[in-house]
């Protein structure tokens, strides 16, 4: 069996979602899109069951297959419905939705539900991308209200730059997102991973925790109390000596500027690693720090072993979890935590701890 592997660790999962309630105060809807962050959904929202107070997913069909599993606690369509029909689906599997822009107020007014709707108002406070400007805020809350087909109405917004904590954007926000709804009743949603842990004044009745339920921090360097959920991983599966100025891979791109060992893995692009991954990219064979060298392939990549004498065919490597942060990684490739752990694929997924 070839040994690309992602080691998915719930009991990490349980601590950090614990961590992010406890930091933040009031209820946290875990964020489980996109297959929890490609650590299977299903698979992490039943560890989670017990002492979650709810889940977010993007859409119906996300939210559909957590029912479909047994899932019985709130979730959350963070984008809303994107018909009509799907209000029915809605309605029967109790869901909650949020509503941020007018054809979605337009669809509850023309529905006939046998009981209100939960919906969740988003706020446009700066990031520009969803919800209601701060001027439509009061009249977008009283057209929901007025349908008679919604119950209650929470308020939430969403943060274009809360992981530059430097930058004022963050706190212009808040106080936008304050002064819009600081006539209105209902609980309110601020935070989101970054602002969990590193904004007190986003801390309101709900947090959203996505990318942190998965050990990364948003913001750069070490994450604070955190602890690495997913574990990719792969064995050395043939290796070979170069001479100096020998090429190695694709494009020749990594030159040997001594006699160089070759370990070649079993993990590509087609895996989730990235392309992108430039020579000295960090990764750990058996334990002990080493680099990427040579350009990523589909299905195999290529790793310094020249000062791992012991290391050889069926050596583990590490590319990123305990041993290599994930934004160790990510930073050397030029993208985010969250694109490659959502990018992860063709693997299988192993399942440690948990209940």
């Amino acid at each position: 069996m070839r040994p690309a592997r992602a080691l998915i660790d719930l009991d990490a999962l349980r601590h950090n979602y614990l961590l992010a309630r406890e930091r933040h105060g009031g209820r946290a809807l875990a964020v489980v899109k996109a297959n929890a962050y490609g650590h299977g959904a299903v698979r992490c929202a039943l560890e989670l069951a017990d002492v979650a107070d709810g889940y977010a997913v993007a859409c119906l069909e996300e939210a559909l297959e957590l029912r479909a599993a047994g899932i019985r606690l709130p979730i959350l369509l963070l984008e809303g419905v994107f018909e009509a029909a799907e209000l029915a689906d809605v309605e029967r599997e109790n869901l909650w939705m949020v509503v941020h822009h007018a054809e979605q107020a337009r669809m509850i007014e023309q529905a006939s539900p046998a009981r209100p709707y939960t919906v969740w108002l988003k706020v446009n406070s700066g990031m520009n991308r969803a919800g209601f400007r701060p001027e439509e805020v009061v009249a977008a809350w009283n057209r929901l209200q007025g349908t008679g087909k919604v119950g209650e109405i929470a308020l939430m917004t969403h943060f274009a730059r809360a992981d530059e904590p430097d930058v004022p954007g963050t706190a212009e926000q808040i106080a936008t997102f304050d002064m819009a709804t600081a006539t209105l009743p209902g609980p309110r949603s601020v935070a989101n991973s970054a602002g969990v842990l590193h904004w007190r004044a986003a801390r309101r009745d709900w947090a959203r925790p996505g990318i942190l339920l998965y050990g990364a921090d948003p913001l750069p360097g070490e994450p604070g109390g955190l602890r690495p959920v997913m574990t990719l991983e792969s064995r050395i599966m043939a290796v070979r000596e170069i001479a100096p100025g020998a090429p190695l891979g694709y494009g020749a791109r990594f030159q040997a500027e001594r006699p160089t060992r070759v370990g070649l893995v079993a993990m590509g692009y087609a895996d989730g690693y990235p392309r992108t991954a430039p020579d000295g990219t960090p990764v750990s064979v058996d334990g002990r720090p080493t680099r990427l060298i040579g350009r990523v392939s589909m299905d195999m990549l290529t790793v310094d072993l020249t000062d791992l004498p012991a290391a050889g065919i069926g050596s583990r490597v590490e590319l990123w979890g305990r041993e290599v942060g994930i934004n160790r990684v990510a930073a050397s490739a030029g993208t985010i935590s969250y694109e490659l752990l959502c990018n992860v694929k063709r693997v299988r997924l192993e399942y440690l701890g948990g209940r």
